[in-house]
């Protein structure tokens, strides 16, 4: 019975074949048609048995062919013949790029056969004639369910985009028969003849035939070496691009007349994946979208939108990036390699990066920097390749600080200050900390937190000062040195042109403003020459000359800074508000502080009171830190808008601007708090009788008696580590798993009811489809710039940063290599030859640092004063009465009214004086509570140590920037060793090719004579033909 039925269908399709049936155009139009299906069909030409147009003609006959059945009689096994979408389904043409939409699934037989040819729309809409089962009278069908006006105008801009790829020379394959509900897939494969002319187009350089020898160290540095690699290989990644080269080949800007240079034995391979993706990419960006030929439904709305999109159209490109933007496309990217995990997975790069490089297990490995890069592209390496770097040179940094640490820990039973301040003998009565519910208080009870200063502010804290600047110098040489190593092994030596080509690139929201700006303008120009005829005329002229010239008119349209004027204002004013608003959060924490002491002072239990100032200190730095973690992500959300709104021109521009509002916003926002405790707190209390109030009514807090060094080192380990543990290892950790398992909720929920469906393997760009997109570098610099902030800045105060920012970068770099191989896309190959942007922050915080340190070792520490007290006021050399020198007296009869304790018998005895830490005259002296001298020699020796350590510190690092070069001699050896090979190589060329010229100058004459005498050898060779000697 089956068969019965299928013979006529078949004998109907056959007629559509032979031109029964055929579209307008005759049958000579399929057949032009049909070589273009030839070209771009993912059937392989031996297999072909049905084609489009019988496909169609069976629908139209009413016959819906399961999707199983069709693909079954073209392949017996379809997803293991493609790799499960890693090739077309002829399973010969790699994919090198996916475009991922979103559709409304129509009837299945539809689907089905755009699925089997790809390019049905593209060439149908590109000429203008509908296919068969498109505009045909059977498609009635789909005329009763009419799509959205938007989702006919997508797909109306995807097929016009598409045949414009195919254009380009690129080869398109569909598939919308996929298990994820209503997502379509484009799969994109760049022949060989479009990779050579994008290549040559974007000066890739690529190694050519000629093999050099890399110059080696001998004598004593190769033993070195020698020694330090065996040394060092249990600890390298066991992949093939981490063994020593010794042989290097020549690289060379692609050229399509020289490929002989190259060497091409094997096609397939010599433009690996990153490569391929890039320039698809490059077309993708390159390839517009310009026509307006579109219905677009009916009704005065759909009218007026018909019309602005047909202006719009009229001068605007769309290309990837618009069309993304859009909603046309919803996402773009190359794919993985394959699965990084199972047992039956073929061994990929992917796999071979989950290996030795994602995994915890080899935490103490090197990193595998050649292998990221030919992955992931140079501007990611360059990332993972500094941030390795960085984690090396804090290995020397966190020995030094842990051996300042402990010093401090050895000689703290030394240290005759706090001796004092805990010794109960002196009986030192305090002044109150806060008005009426505070009483005074016995300085040993602050022994404890005295002896801890000691273990962050002794001498050894200065030395280590002056090494961390001096580090930061040597770190900064260090990786320039590495960047150029990495750039001569990865082939950048020359590559500020093309840079330069890139740079200039304008982005699709740039264009789509000068396109309204030029709307506007036109507009306006219309209503003038309907005012005034003559003008218009001129006008004409100008038009007429400008075309003549070659010059197109929006091209000389572009954004001045009065266009951008409200932008900038706008972000003047967002970026001072966010600013007063981080200062405002500062002064709720201060006034949080003031007054929970003032509360806990009130407390019956002795235990509270004794421990008030380390209760308000960790309290409030767990507020800072949850308001800093917060602010974070609102401050990056703000800055990405803020730079939306100026529209700048090149990415290169829109990514610069970003980076220094966001790390403006977010250097404010972490280290305001720090900076309130290490210059401002305790430094405008006044004193007892005359305090200083916030709002008339919070007292300003003061330091304790062993100064606000304790303190302030308490701020930054908290926030430092908490931001790590939290911001930085939690969140990477936990919101890209909550995202993906929300997606597979999603997607589960939207999937068909068959589960077993649901669960098989699915395609490779289906899988890559439900990981998260790549947002970029910015997030992953910019903690690991606030962290080398917290190391340098106020490592005065905390010796022990370097060893905690070692400690979370060891775990940091598995953390985002594992994001990058299992959680993201595989992000677009983007070639760099350095850092950017970061560099010079990191040269500014460098800076920056040295002056920070002087001011907290000269102000916030008590190393000063007790220099001042050694050599000005001891009396026996020694540091004995250095407390008793710090403090000042104040009697109680001298309070104002209403500020006195409530309970000023608390100590068991009447107090008659007590102390303050500040250099004042007493009360008997006639100048009383006066500054005394004390003051100001302490303040000149503080301004003196600045001055000297500042320009000191600054000398010795503009030094070593000085003394180490910023390009290994070996390597600018190498540099200049490949130059002069490329000229011998093109001399060498060149001779060859006037060796040719002058044997062909020379046969010439004999040919002429040969033929003169009719000599029966003339042939092909004659005159006639010389291109036969070539």
């Amino acid at each position: 019975m089956e068969e019965t039925v299928q013979e006529p269908l078949l004998a109907k399709a056959a007629g559509a074949v032979e031109g029964q049936g055929a579209p307008p155009g005759g049958p000579g139009a399929p057949a032009a048609d049909m070589r273009v299906h030839e070209k771009y069909s993912s059937i392989p030409a031996e297999d072909r048995s049905v084609h489009i147009v019988n496909i169609c003609a069976i629908e139209e006959a009413g016959y819906l062919p399961s999707e199983g059945t069709l693909l079954n009689s073209l392949s017996v096994n379809p997803d293991a013949n493609c790799k499960y979408g890693l090739y077309f389904r002829d399973g010969k043409r790699k994919v090198d790029y996916v475009l991922v939409y979103h559709h409304k699934r129509g009837s299945g037989s539809k689907t089905l056969a755009r699925r089997v040819l790809q390019n049905d729309a593209a060439v149908g809409g590109r000429q203008g004639q509908p296919l068969p089962g498109k505009g045909s009278p059977g498609g009635k069908r789909e005329l009763e369910s009419p799509m959205d006006f938007y989702e006919d105008d997508k797909r109306f801009r995807r097929e016009e985009y598409e045949g414009n790829l195919l254009e380009a020379g690129l080869e398109l394959e569909h598939d919308e028969e996929t298990k994820i509900h209503g997502v379509g897939f484009v799969k994109i494969h760049a022949p060989w003849n479009v990779l050579c002319r994008e290549a040559e187009f974007l000066k890739l350089k690529m190694p050519t035939k000629k093999l050099y020898h890399i110059g080696e160290t001998r004598g004593f540095l190769k033993k070195i070496s020698s020694v330090l690699r065996k040394i060092t290989d249990p600890i390298q990644p066991r992949v093939v691009e981490r063994r020593p080269q010794t042989m290097k080949r020549l690289s060379y800007p692609f050229s399509r007349e020289k490929q002989h240079l190259f060497d091409l034995s094997d096609k397939d391979s010599f433009f690996d994946s990153k490569t391929r993706s890039t320039i698809v990419y490059e077309i993708l960006k390159r390839t517009t979208c310009t026509k307006a030929k579109y219905s677009m439904g009916q009704g005065e709305g759909r009218k007026k939108d018909s019309a602005l999109l047909s202006k719009r159209r009229k001068c605007g490109k769309y290309g990837i990036t618009s069309l993304l933007a859009n909603g046309v496309y919803s996402a773009a990217y190359p794919l993985h390699d394959g699965d990084y995990e199972g047992e039956d997975v073929e061994f990929n790069d992917r796999k071979l990066l989950y290996e030795e490089w994602a995994s915890y297990r080899v935490f103490y490995k090197y990193q595998p920097i050649d292998l990221i890069r030919k992955y992931f592209g140079e501007k990611i390496g360059l990332y993972f390749a500094w941030l390795g770097v960085y984690t090396q040179m804090l290995i020397p940094a966190s020995v030094v600080g842990a051996i300042v640490f402990l010093y401090g820990c050895a000689t703290v039973n030394e240290n005759i200050p706090s001796k004092e301040m805990c010794d109960q003998s002196h009986n030192i009565t305090m002044c109150p900390l806060c008005d009426k519910t505070c009483s005074y208080w016995k300085m040993s009870s602050a022994c404890a937190t005295a002896r801890a200063s000691h273990l962050f502010d002794n001498p050894a804290t200065v030395f280590f000062s002056v090494f961390m600047a001096l580090w930061a110098a040597t770190f900064m040489e260090h990786w320039k040195r590495k960047q150029m190593r990495l750039n001569y092994r990865w082939d950048l030596t020359g590559f500020e042109e093309e840079e330069e080509a890139v740079k200039d690139h304008p982005r699709a929201e740039y264009e789509a403003r000068v396109l309204e700006k030029s709307l506007r303008k036109e507009a306006k120009n219309k209503e003038r020459r309907r005012d005034n005829p003559e003008e218009s005329t001129n006008k004409w002229k100008r038009r007429v000359k400008t075309a003549m010239a070659g010059v197109k008119l929006t091209d000389k349209v572009k954004l001045t800074w009065r266009d951008r004027f409200p932008a900038y204002f706008t972000n003047l004013m967002s970026i001072v508000f966010m600013i007063a608003v981080t200062f405002a959060i500062v002064l709720g924490v201060i006034i949080y502080r003031i007054s929970t002491a003032a509360a806990l002072a009130m407390n019956s239990s002795p235990a509270v009171r004794s421990n008030i100032r380390v209760t308000v200190t960790a309290t409030a730095v767990i507020i800072n830190l949850v308001v800093i973690i917060l602010l974070d992500e609102v401050y990056g959300c703000v800055a990405r808008w803020l730079t939306k709104i100026e529209v700048p021109k090149t990415e290169k521009s829109f990514e610069e601007r970003l980076i220094f509002k966001a790390f403006l916003l977010k250097f404010v926002n972490s280290y305001t708090p720090i900076f309130y405790v290490a210059f401002f707190k305790g430094r405008f209390v006044g004193r007892p009788g005359d305090y200083v109030y916030i709002f008339q009514s919070f007292r300003m807090e003061e330091c304790a008696p062993g100064g606000c060094l304790m303190e302030l080192c308490i701020q930054l380990s908290i926030i430092m580590l908490g931001k790590q543990l939290i911001q930085n290892n939690l969140f990477e950790i936990g919101i890209p798993k909550m995202k993906k398992f929300i997606r597979y909720l999603r997607l589960k929920r939207q999937s068909p009811a068959d589960h077993d469906e649901h669960m098989k393997r699915k395609q490779r760009y289906e899988a890559d489809f439900t990981l998260e997109p790549f947002g970029g570098l910015t997030p992953e610099y910019m903690e690991m710039i606030i962290q080398f902030g917290f190391v340098t800045l106020f490592v005065a105060s905390f010796p022990l940063a370097p060893l905690f920012a070692l400690l979370n970068n060891i775990i940091e770099i598995r953390l985002d290599a594992k994001k990058f191989v299992t959680e993201l896309r595989r992000p677009v190959a983007v070639r760099a030859k350095d850092i950017g942007i970061w560099y010079n922050i990191l040269r500014g915080i460098g800076k920056l640092a040295v002056i920070i340190n002087a001011f907290v070792i000269s102000f916030t520490s008590d190393f000063i004063p007790r220099l001042v007290y050694l050599y000005m006021y001891s009396q026996n050399g020694t540091m004995h009465g250095f407390v008793n020198h710090t403090l000042s007296s104040f009697n109680v009869s001298d309070f104002q009214e209403g500020t006195a304790p409530n309970d000023p018998l608390d100590l068991g005895y009447e107090v008659q004086i007590c102390r303050y830490k500040d250099y004042r005259e007493p009360p008997w002296s006639e100048n009383k509570y006066d500054i005394s001298k004390d003051f100001w020699a302490v303040l000149a020796a503080r301004l003196a140590f600045v001055i000297v350590f500042q320009n000191l510190v600054m000398f010795m690092s503009d030094f070593v920037d000085w003394v180490i070069p910023d390009i290994p001699k070996d390597i600018s050896q190498q540099i200049h060793k490949e130059k002069v090979l490329m000229v011998e190589l093109f001399m060498r060329e060149e001779q060859g090719k006037q060796q040719l010229l002058d044997t062909w100058m020379e046969r010439g004459p004999k040919k002429d004579e040969a033929c003169s005498n009719h000599s029966p050898q003339d042939g092909p060779n004659g005159p006639e033909n010389p291109g036969g000697a070539l």
